[in-house]
Parts: C-alpha cells; sequence; structure tokens
C-alpha cells in the first residue's frame, strides 16, 4: 500500500502571482488534484493512502493523516492559506516522523535482526514550494538543516530522519510573473539549485525545476511512475576493477580498466524494486541484508545504522550458483551508470559477489550473501539475495541429497557446524524454514537464539509502548487548528454594557420558552428575502423548536420520540425531505471523489489466466494508452535508451518487426521472472529431481554434448520433458515441468517418427513451397485459442532447409505469439531457440577443430 505525502509550501512567499493571475499556491493545489487524477489511472491506486503536510507549527502542520480518508485531505487541501515563515527544515522532519510513527509497532525495520526487503512501507514525499530563502524566528537560513530532536521514541535507532523505503521529490516552482516572449525550451526537466535539491538526492529522490505550466504537467507524469514499491540501496565497489571485454567478447588481459580513477559505475544509490505477489498482493521474501555488525550478548545497547544498507560489490567474475528447492529472493535495480556498465559488459553467465562489511566474526568484509547478475537478455541486472555465506552451504546440501542421501555422517556434520558459526544468529531461522521447505532432516536446534543482549530486548520493547502513546497523542492532534492570535484583553470598567436581559434575542427566546407567546411561520419578515414565500398547508401549526420537552402534545409524544431517536442515531436511510432521486445531486466538490468510492467496492476476482497481462484501466476513456514511455528526466531517458536496444542476430531491422519486438519485451523475460521467490524456472534444472545439483542459472539447461538433434528438441517438449531418441526408442532424463499440458498428449503423433524414403530428393523450389505452407499453418495455429501447442512444434520440425532456416521460423513463431499474448508458447520456443543457437556454436566449434587438424 504506496503512502504518497505532499509537504505543501504555506509560508506568505506562496501568494505570489505568476503571469496567469493566479498564485503560487493556487498552482500547487491544482498540482496535487493532477497528480491524483493521473495517479487513478492506475488499478494500483485502490490502495494508495494519502497525507498533507504544512508548514505551520507541529503537531498543527499535519492536516491528513494517518486515520483521515479523502474527503478529509481533499477539503483540507482546499482551505489551505499562505502565511507565515518558510520552515522547511521543521516540516521536513514532521513529515517523516508522521511516516515512521507505526515501524517501531509493526517491527518493520527489525532492527538487529537483519533488513528484510520485503517488510516495507513504500512512501512518496513530495513537496511544492518556492525555493525561496529559509526562514525562522531565529533568521534567514543558508542550508537546510532538520531539527535532531524528535518526539519519536527510537528515532536514535537510525542516523537519519527517513527510511529506505521513502524517497523524496521536490517541485520547485519558478513560473515567471510576466509573461516570456522567449520560446519554451523542450527536453529534460533539470534539476533545481535550492538547498532541498541535496536532501531529495540524498533520499533516492530528485527536485525538479519548473519554469512553465507544460514543465510542471510532465513533472507529473514523471512523478507518478515514481510510485514503485522498493527499497534504496548503496552500492559501492571493492577491489580492483574488472578485465575489460576485447571485441572477440572474451577478456583481454592487456587492457585492464584503471582501478584509480573514479567511475560513476563504482558507487550509486539506486532503488530496487520490491515485486509485490502476484496472488496475495504482498511481497514475499526470503533471506535479509545482514547488519553491518555481529549481534552479541554483551552489547549493551544496539548501534545506529543506516537508513541505506552500503553493500559491496567485487568485480571478480564468479559462476551465478543456486540448487533445486532451495529459496532466493531476486529484486531488479533501477537503470543507474551500474546496471549500464554491467549490461555493456554483455556477459550474462557470470556474476559480482556482494558484501556488508563488518557483518561476519571472524572477516572484516564479511562473506557474500547473494550476487549481481545482468538477465539473459541483457535488459536488466538483478540482484539475487542468497543465504548467507553460499559458497560454502550450497555444496554442503548438495552432498547432503546426493551423496549421503539424507543421512549424513560425522565429517559432514563437522562442516555443517563450522559453517553455522560463520552465520549470523538472525540466519538460523531463515535457514531452518528453508532446509523444511528442501525436505532435510532437522539440523539446526529449536533453541535459537537471537543474538541480541536481555537489556536490548527489554529496551526494544519499552520503545515501543512508548511510541504507541506517542502515537495517539500526534493522532488525536490532526485537523486541529493552531491557536490564534487574540491580543491583549482590555475590561470595559465604564459600565456601559448592555445587560443580557435587554438582548431582543434573549426575551424573545425567553417567551418562546415559558410558552407567553410562540412564534409562527407566518409572522416571519418575508420582507427581508424579497421574491420568495413560504406556503404552509396549516397556518395552525406551530414550528418544532425542540427547545423544550414540554411543548410537544402528549398524543405526538411517541412520534416525535421515534423522530429524535433516529436524528441521534441517524438511523435513518435517507436525510429527512430528500429522496432517492436527490441523492444524486452531489455537490461539485465532492464529484471527483473517486478513491472514496473504489474503497467501497469488493476487491476484484483473481484473473482465470494469470498468464494474460493485465488490463489497464480506462476509466472514462476506452482508447487510453500507456504513458510510461513519456520520460523527461535524465534517468527516465536512460530506461529507454541502451538497455532496452537488444536484437537477437538474424532479426530483420523493418520497422514492423521492430514494433512486433517491444510488444514481446516482458515475454521473453518470463522464464527469470518465475526465479522470483525461490521458483526455479524449467530450463535451469533438467536433470532428475530425486537430488539437488549444483547448476548455473545462465538458462543453458543441457549442454550441447547431450542434444542429437532438433527433432530430438522439438519432441522433448512435445512428450512431457521426456527426450525420445528415434533411432533407439529410448527415453532419457527430462524434466516434468517443461512438458505441455496432460490434454495435449491426446493429439496423433505420429508424424514425428515417419521417415523420409532415401530416394526421395526435395528440390528447392519444393522446400520453398513446403516452407510457405507451414508458415501459413504457423500463423493459423498460433491464433487458436487454448494451450494446444502440439500441432506448433510438428509444423516446425517439417521446416526444410539449413538450421539458419529452422531458426528464421521459430523466431516468426515467437512474433506471431507475441501479437496473441501467447507467452507459456514464447517460454517452449525461446528453449528451442536456445538449444539452436548451441547446435550452432557446437558446429562451428567442431568445423574450426576439424580445420586445425587438416
Amino acid at each position: 500500500m504506496p503512502i504518497l505525502l505532499f509537504l505543501i509550501d504555506t509560508s506568505a512567499s506562496m501568494n505570489q502571482r505568476t503571469d496567469l493571475g493566479t498564485s503560487y499556491l493556487d498552482i500547487a493545489k491544482g498540482a496535487v488534484e493532477l497528480f491524483l487524477k493521473l495517479r487513478s489511472r492506475d488499478p494500483a491506486s485502490r490502495g494508495d493512502r494519502y497525507m498533507l503536510v504544512t508548514y505551520d507549527e507541529p503537531p498543527y502542520c499535519i492536516k491528513a493523516g494517518w486515520k483521515e480518508n479523502h474527503a478529509t485531505f481533499m477539503s483540507e487541501l482546499k482551505n489551505l492559506q499562505a502565511s507565515g515563515l518558510t520552515t522547511l527544515g521543521q516540516a521536513l522532519r514532521s513529515s517523516f516522523d508522521l511516516l515512521n510513527l507505526n515501524r517501531l509497532i509493526s517491527g518493520i525495520d527489525n532492527y538487529g535482526q537483519g533488513r528484510n526487503p520485503f517488510f516495507l512501507e513504500p512512501s512518496i514525499l513530495i513537496t511544492i514550494t518556492d525555493g525561496n530563502k529559509l526562514t525562522s524566528t531565529a533568521g534567514v537560513q543558508e542550508e537546510l538543516h532538520l531539527p535532531l530532536n524528535s518526539p519519536l521514541p527510537g528515532s536514535e535507532l537510525t542516523k537519519e530522519p527517513f527510511r529506505w523505503d521513502q524517497r523524496l521529490f521536490a517541485l520547485v516552482l519558478r513560473l515567471p510573473g510576466l509573461a516570456s516572449t522567449e520560446p519554451e525550451q523542450l527536453g529534460s526537466v533539470p534539476t533545481d539549485e535550492s538547498a532541498i535539491t541535496q536532501m531529495c538526492e540524498v533520499t533516492g529522490g530528485r527536485s525538479y525545476c519548473v519554469r512553465t505550466q507544460r514543465m510542471l504537467n510532465q513533472c507529473l507524469e514523471s512523478l507518478v511512475q515514481k510510485v514503485q514499491s522498493g527499497v534504496v540501496i548503496n552500492f559501492e565497489k571493492t577491489g580492483p576493477d574488472p578485465l575489460l571485454i576485447g571485441e572477440d567478447g572474451f577478456m583481454d588481459s592487456s587492457r585492464s580498466g584503471n582501478s584509480f580513477a573514479a567511475q560513476p559505475w563504482h558507487s550509486c544509490h539506486k532503488l530496487i524494486y520490491v515485486r509485490p505477489n502476484s496472488k496475495t498482493g504482498v511481497p514475499v521474501g526470503h533471506w535479509p541484508i545482514p547488519e553491518s555488525f555481529w549481534p552479541d550478548q554483551n552489547l549493551p545497547s544496539l548501534p545506529p545504522r543506516t537508513s541505506h544498507p552500503i553493500v559491496r560489490f567485487s568485480c571478480i567474475d564468479c559462476e551465478p550458483m543456486v540448487i533445486e528447492k532451495l529459496p532466493f529472493d531476486k529484486y531488479e535495480l533501477e537503470p543507474s551508470p551500474l546496471t549500464q556498465y554491467i549490461l555493456e559488459r554483455k556477459s550474462p553467465h557470470t556474476c559480482w559477489q556482494v558484501f556488508v562489511t563488518s557483518s561476519g566474526k571472524y572477516n572484516e568484509l564479511g562473506y557474500p550473501f547473494g550476487y549481481l547478475k545482468a538477465s539473459t537478455t541483457l535488459t536488466c541486472v538483478n540482484l539475487f539475495v542468497m543465504p548467507y555465506n553460499y559458497p560454502v552451504l550450497l555444496p554442503l546440501l548438495d552432498d547432503l541429497f546426493k551423496v549421503h542421501k539424507l543421512k549424513p555422517n560425522l565429517k559432514w556434520r563437522q562442516a555443517f557446524d563450522s559453517y553455522l558459526k560463520t552465520l549470523p544468529p538472525y540466519y538460523l531461522l531463515p535457514l531452518k524454514k528453508a532446509l523444511r521447505m528442501m525436505g532435510a532432516p532437522n539440523l539446526i536446534s529449536d533453541n535459537l537464539d537471537c543474538g541480541l543482549s536481555y537489556s536490548v530486548i527489554s529496551y526494544l520493547k519499552k520503545l515501543s509502548q512508548q511510541t504507541k502513546l506517542e502515537s495517539e497523542r500526534i493522532l488525536a492532534s490532526v485537523g486541529k487548528k493552531p491557536p490564534q492570535e487574540t491580543g491583549i484583553k482590555v475590561k470595559n470598567h465604564s459600565g456601559g454594557g448592555v445587560s443580557l436581559t435587554h438582548s431582543k434575542n434573549f426575551r424573545k427566546l425567553l417567551k418562546e420558552i415559558i410558552g407567553e407567546t410562540s412564534p409562527r411561520l407566518t409572522e416571519l419578515n418575508t420582507k427581508e428575502f424579497a421574491g420568495f414565500q413560504i406556503g404552509l398547508l396549516n397556518k395552525d401549526l406551530k414550528p418544532q423548536t425542540y427547545r423544550n420537552a414540554y411543548d410537544v402534545s402528549r398524543r405526538g409524544l411517541l412520534d416525535q420520540l421515534t423522530r429524535m431517536r433516529s436524528n441521534l442515531l441517524k438511523t435513518h436511510k435517507f436525510i429527512v425531505g430528500q429522496d432517492e432521486d436527490s441523492l444524486h445531486s452531489v455537490p461539485v466538490a465532492q464529484m471527483g471523489n473517486y478513491q472514496e468510492y473504489l474503497k467501497t467496492l469488493a476487491s476484484p476476482l483473481r484473473e482465470i489466466d494469470p498468464d494474460q497481462p493485465k488490463r489497464l484501466h480506462t476509466f472514462g476513456n476506452p482508447f487510453k494508452q500507456d504513458k510510461k514511455g513519456m520520460m523527461i528526466d535524465e534517468a527516465d531517458d536512460f530506461v529507454a535508451g541502451p538497455q532496452n536496444k537488444v536484437k537477437r542476430p538474424g532479426e530483420p531491422n523493418s520497422p514492423l518487426s521492430s514494433k512486433r519486438r517491444r510488444n514481446a519485451t516482458v515475454t521473453h523475460e518470463v522464464h527469470e521472472e518465475k526465479m522470483e521467490n525461490g521458483q526455479i524456472p524449467p530450463d535451469v534444472f533438467l536433470s532428475k529431481p530425486a537430488a539437488p545439483e549444483v547448476m548455473n542459472i545462465t538458462g543453458d539447461g543441457i549442454p550441447p554434448n547431450q542434444l542429437d538433434s532438433l527433432s530430438d528438441d522439438f519432441t522433448s517438449l512435445r512428450k512431457d520433458g521426456l527426450i525420445h531418441k528415434s533411432s533407439s526408442n529410448a527415453f532419457v532424463g527430462g524434466t516434468k515441468n517443461c512438458s505441455v499440458p496432460a490434454y495435449d498428449r491426446k493429439v496423433s503423433v505420429t508424424s514425428t517418427f515417419r521417415t523420409v524414403p532415401n530416394a526421395l530428393q526435395i528440390t528447392p523450389a519444393m522446400a520453398q513451397g513446403i516452407n510457405a505452407d507451414i508458415k501459413h499453418q504457423l500463423m493459423k495455429e498460433v491464433r487458436k485459442f487454448g494451450r494446444k501447442y502440439e500441432r506448433i512444434f510438428i509444423l516446425l520440425e517439417g521446416v526444410q532447409g539449413p538450421l539458419a532456416v529452422k531458426k528464421q521460423f521459430v523466431e516468426f513463431t515467437i512474433k506471431e505469439a507475441a501479437r496473441f499474448k501467447r507467452r507459456v508458447l514464447i517460454q517452449y520456443l525461446e528453449k528451442v531457440l536456445e538449444k539452436i543457437d548451441s547446435h550452432h556454436l557446437l558446429n562451428n566449434v567442431n568445423h574450426i577443430n576439424s580445420r586445425s587438424s587438416c
């Protein structure tokens, strides 16, 4: 559930006017409303929580917090007025304290027990200001300073006032007061030069220097795309730079990188995306990022941690390791100079290990807890989080299953106990759960120790109780108005004051209560409202004033009591004097309150076919297009730049083919998305599932020497993962996971094993005609609804010509499948394409060997 907090500058300088005649405060209000409108197009906005903070003194600066609904938020936004000083530092501190109000109660920060990226409250703090000098009661400030003292208990456990899932973005209004005659400059929106820019960059956000209304709209479009679920991490290089890659694709030892010159990719401060689970909608993970200290029972208190963990990566190329059924976590990195450098190396089969300094007990750098690796399609870089010191654990578990058959001997247990001594105590519980998922015996004691002293645990519990009290106090003050300066009160001793008994209204009310004379509606002064007339059916009817219960007659006592109870308890369905038709007469101020309407709707059912892409929210416009491609800043331009310009060899360069290829960009990543949360894709493990095996996750699956022919590859995808060899009618080990569904087996496969007589010679003209007919049939089969793909692979077997022609037909089928969103079919075709490439590579190697032997 993303949290969107708007910090609006309500200082007196926001009253300045633009060339359009509107004030800066009016522009800020309109910007917030436009942002909410753009955000509502995303179906994920149903769970958004909106907060509003101003520059008033705390706690009166909080206009809408945790308990206020969307209607209260909009009402408070429209009632904002600009007056006072530019106390940006205090307002930022109050905003972060509001976001951190419940974190210690929920235990989301998990102090001393590792940092869990899947425990997060993604928050976007958007401040709109004029960028003028910072003023306070002490004078004008040149730099931005946030108050160190915070009323929130436990704030001393983190060095900074923000957390790693909170980012700050600033819209600095620089609109001129006079219309400019110069043409508007197009391109990226620059950052502002005010003091808030550095604060934004520290949190992982940025500032925008807004000079025109058009630039403001572009910035709001960009901010809507920034609402992502993730956490910010500092990535820093350790050790020497990697060897540069030559033109032949191999490491060139003569061209080593300059390790002394600082490069932009050496230190990056970027986001890692934490995707929610498709079924539950909540992020799921298994392993934490280690703390930068070793938990010890002798520690009297916890050392304060930095908001963003410092993760160091080594540029030594290693093979990515994974083991079957052992869960791991995968997070995609936000585009940055580091991801650009890794992708430009074009080595998706190697990885760089990551460390946290001082996380180990006997090693200053610590042991690796994961690695950075480029995707197989070279479109993004992923952070794989594994068990701590995984290069030692994975071979042990491999021997446990393959060699010892889940019955370890004394030597293995000693090696496993030695590994546990290098493991931080907070890793024991997730490791115990992971071994249980794998079906391993109980190798870890049930009496787990968290590694923290009793005094530290008691201190954290005490902080949690204090936070509850402080939270109640802050939430109770939300919406209250600050006390007004009434000045000096002077008593009037002249005696000229009018007594209350001489007031005309008081005497009129007194007579009405006593019952001497009761005013009638006909006695009212109608001359005051010219043109209006009050009509009564019964002129003798007295108005029901509810001032005196004794005025109610005995006959109407029960009816009057029923009406009073209905008004008090609000049990009536409609407002008095309002019918069902009049309920649709909604005030203009509430017509755009779509958020409250969404909350009343029931949760949508899950999709029948999860492989089909989600439909865009087209509220108000069924022809709306996705505008995620409209980028306006440097980082966004990079997203649409070199990282996505990946083309397969042999793909035509026509505009139509490139357009289809862009449509299939997501589908080529399917096999890597399957690795999310420990789900191993079928092309990784093509060995028998009886015992786990340490393998590379480069997506190769079967080595080339185990492939007999391309026909066998097609047969393997049509026969439930069992590779059938027509020469011996034998089956070799496949995998059950990459098979076609069971109902596909009913289709006849006799044509798979038919042989062409040796006397029949196919001419090039005949081959061209056969291929043209196959291409036409493929287009028909791909269009068919369902997942019966066996006929497609039978047609691909019949393609005439060399291996390059068959590869072109497979690529053509992939493009056709992308047009009709056949994601599962694309998975199978991608496997065939990879095996064709391995065939081609093997043939080239054999050709080179034969020439060298000659």
